[in-house]
C-alpha cells in the first residue's frame, strides 16, 4: 500500500475528466427535462431523468441559438453532446449540442395538450375572430427578409392590387425565431398610424422546424392583436397553433396575398357594369316618367277650360265683396250716431247722481245690518260662555273641592284606586299641591306637643 503513487484533488478530477471525455467523445441520451433553469449568463441548466437514473446536463449560451427546440419541463428529448465531469462538485455531466424530441408522437403529444390548454383559455374562439378589411391601405408582413415567402406576396399584392407593405424581418426557425415574431406582431400593434391587416408568413418545413409558430407567446400575441390577423405557415397540409388563433388561415403565403386584396382588374370591370346598369336604368326610369306625364297631359282639359268656372266665381265674388262692405258700413255708422246721441253730458250727470243716492242708501243699509248681526252674534256667545262656566269642573273647585291625580296624570276617582306611599297631585281652585297616599288602616298621626313652658293666653 504504501507503494501506491499519492493524487490531489485536483490531479484525481483532471485524470477522471479526461478518460470520461476520451472514452464518451459523442453522445445521444434519451431522458424527460427535469429542472429546467434558463441562467441569467444564457446557460441552460436541466437533468435528463428516466425510470432508474438522472443526468446534469448544461447547454452553454453559444450554443443554445442553434437548438431546433427549446427545451421544456417534462419534454421527453434526445440530447447529442459529450460528457464531461465538473470537479467542483465531483459529479458528472453532458455538454449538449442539439436537442430533438423522442419521436413525433411526443412532439404531437406535446402541441395537442399545448392546443387543448390555449383552447380552454378561449383564444380559439370563433367569436373573437375580427372581419378583414376589404381593400387595406397598409399590409404588415412578419417573415424572414432574405426567403421567398416575401417575394411571392409582393409578386401576388402587384398582379392582384398593389399596396403598400411593411415588412419587419423576423427569424422563422430557431431559438430566437418564437421571441422575434410575438415583438413583431406586438410591435406592429403599437404602430402610430397602424397596419390595416398583419400577414404572418412561412414557407413549408418540417414540425420541427415549424415549432416557432406554435410557441405559446407568438399564439397569445396573434390572440391579442387588434388588427386583423392572415396566418400562412407552412403548406396547405401544415397546421401549427398560430393558425387557430388567427383570424383567417391562409394554405400558403399566396393565398395570403389572395385573402388580403381583390383583383384590381376585376373590380373595374364590376364597377363599369354597376354604372352601365345605373345608367341603363336611370334611362328607362326617365322613359317611363315621359310616358307617364304625356298620357297625364292627354287626358287633362284645356287651361282655358279649367280655369274658366274659378275664374268666374271670383269675379262673382269681388262684386259682392264691395256691395257688402259698402252696407256694412252703412249699418255701423247707423249704430254710432244711437249711441252718440245716448252719451250727452246731462244725462250722464243725472245718471251719475242717481247711482251715487243707491249707492248711499245701500251702504246705510249694510252698516245697520252688520250691527244687528254682531250683537245677535255676541249675546250668543255670551249665552254660551255661561253655560260652559255651569259645566266646567272649575266651578266645583270654587266650591272647595280638589281634584286627585296619579303619578300617571290620570284622575282618581276612588280611594280604593290609591296605592300606599303613591305621590299625588291635587287641584285646586287657585292652583295645584302636591301629597302622598298613606295606608288606609294606619291610626292618624297626633301632633307632638311643642316643648317648653305653657305662658297661657296674653289677654
Amino acid at each position: 500500500m504504501a507503494n501506491l503513487p499519492e493524487f490531489s484533488v485536483t490531479e484525481l478530477s483532471a485524470a477522471l475528466k479526461r478518460v470520461v471525455e476520451d472514452q464518451f467523445g459523442f453522445v445521444r441520451v434519451r431522458g424527460e427535462i427535469s429542472g429546467l433553469k434558463f441562467h441569467s449568463s444564457g446557460h441552460v441548466y436541466f437533468d435528463l431523468k428516466d425510470e432508474k437514473a438522472c443526468l446534469n446536463a448544461v447547454i452553454w449560451r453559444g450554443s443554445v441559438g442553434r437548438l431546433k427546440v427549446r427545451p421544456e419541463a417534462g419534454m421527453e428529448v434526445i440530447c447529442t453532446g459529450k460528457l464531461s465531469t465538473y470537479a467542483g462538485s465531483s459529479r458528472y455531466q453532458i455538454i449538449v449540442e442539439q436537442v430533438e424530441l423522442a419521436g413525433l408522437g411526443a412532439l404531437m403529444a406535446m402541441l395537442e395538450e399545448r392546443r387543448k390548454k390555449l383552447a380552454a383559455e378561449g383564444l380559439f374562439d370563433a367569436a373573437r375572430k375580427k372581419k378583414l378589411p376589404f381593400l387595406p391601405d397598409v399590409i404588415g408582413v412578419v417573415t424572414s427578409p432574405t426567403g421567398a415567402v416575401i417575394r411571392d406576396i409582393m409578386h401576388r399584392l402587384q398582379a392582384r392590387f398593389p399596396r403598400r407593405v411593411l415588412l419587419w424581418p423576423v427569424a422563422v426557425q430557431g431559438e430566437r425565431a418564437a421571441a422575434e415574431i410575438a415583438a413583431a406582431i406586438a410591435g406592429f400593434n403599437a404602430f402610430t398610424p397602424r397596419p390595416d391587416l398583419i400577414i404572418v408568413a412561412r414557407g413549408g418545413g418540417s414540425v420541427e422546424d415549424l415549432m416557432a409558430f406554435n410557441d405559446e407567446a407568438v399564439v397569445r400575441a396573434a390572440a391579442a392583436s387588434l388588427i386583423p390577423l392572415i396566418s400562412a405557415v407552412g403548406h396547405e397540409t401544415d397546421t401549427t397553433l398560430i393558425d387557430f388563433a388567427a383570424d383567417v388561415r391562409a394554405p400558403t403565403p399566396t393565398a395570403a396575398a389572395e385573402l388580403a386584396v381583390p383583383v384590381r382588374t376585376e373590380l373595374l370591370a364590376q364597377t363599369l357594369d354597376f354604372e352601365r346598369r345605373l345608367l341603363r336604368s336611370f334611362g328607362k326610369g326617365m322613359e317611363d316618367r315621359r310616358r307617364h306625364l304625356a298620357q297625364l297631359v292627354r287626358v287633362l282639359p284645356r287651361a282655358e277650360n279649367l280655369f274658366a268656372g274659378p275664374r268666374q266665381r271670383l269675379d262673382t265674388a269681388s262684386d259682392k265683396l264691395q256691395h257688402g262692405l259698402r252696407r256694412n258700413l252703412q249699418v255701423h255708422a247707423v249704430k254710432f250716431n244711437r249711441a252718440a246721441a245716448q252719451l250727452r253730458d246731462r244725462m250722464l250727470k243725472d245718471r251719475m247722481a242717481v247711482c251715487g243716492e243707491r249707492v248711499a242708501a245701500l251702504g246705510e243699509r249694510a252698516t245697520r245690518a252688520q250691527k244687528t248681526r254682531l250683537a245677535q252674534q255676541r249675546r250668543r256667545l255670551e249665552s254660551l260662555s255661561r253655560l260652559l262656566d255651569s259645566v266646567s269642573h272649575k266651578s266645583v273647585l270654587e266650591r272647595g273641592f280638589a281634584l286627585v291625580r296619579g303619578e300617571d296624570g290620570t284622575v282618581r276617582r276612588r280611594a280604593a284606586a290609591l296605592q300606599p306611599g303613591e305621590s299625588l297631585t291635587l287641584t285646586f281652585a287657585d292652583g295645584d299641591a302636591r301629597a302622598e297616599a298613606a295606608d288606609g288602616d294606619a291610626k292618624p298621626k297626633t301632633p307632638k306637643k311643642k316643648q317648653g313652658v305653657d305662658q297661657g293666653s296674653l289677654f
